[in-house]
């Protein structure tokens, strides 16, 4: 009998520690994002075999500003932030995370809804992401994309 209840002793941690790794990215991603670079490599554009990249560095001081806000609702919004404080490009979605490193983003954007899945590195001042999609919307998903970002406060 005590065999049992230590088995289930042990079942019920595992358990506990599992959904406290599930639950680990989902508690660190809410709250306000900025990228500070991106870069997406496409290697067979429309069906070519030509390389393009797609690079941006938001480091220059009139940059303008890739930003985010994850909700713990599931619920997210992101825009471009002009150099003059304008929002551009404002879309909304919903979110989830799997897992230490696993998240996923569906939302509309430019006339296509995108389901992405993105492998997520913390890092100490937010976060790295790396995917696989079809950017180039050519139907192969070989498209990769490596994005860094920090932390933010918003007013």
């Amino acid at each position: 009998m005590k065999f049992t209840y230590r088995f289930l002793l042990i079942i019920l941690l595992f358990i506990g520690c599992t959904s406290t790794i599930d639950n680990d990215l989902k508690s660190y991603m809410v709250g306000s994002w900025q990228t500070t670079y991106f870069k997406i490599k496409m290697p067979t554009v429309h069906k070519t075999d030509s390389l393009t990249v797609i690079e941006e560095d938001f480091s220059s001081p009139n940059a303008g500003l890739a930003q985010s806000v994850y909700r713990e609702d599931g619920a997210f919004s992101s825009w471009f932030l002009l150099p003059n404080g304008e929002r551009s490009g404002e879309t909304a979605g919903v979110w989830d995370a799997k897992g230490k490193d696993s998240l996923y983003v569906d939302y509309f954007y430019h006339g296509k809804q995108v389901k992405a899945w993105y492998s997520i590195t913390k890092t100490p001042l937010g976060f790295n992401a790396q995917m696989i999609y079809d950017w180039d919307n050519d139907g192969d998903y070989d498209d990769e994309l490596f994005m860094k970002t920090k932390r933010i406060r918003l007013n």
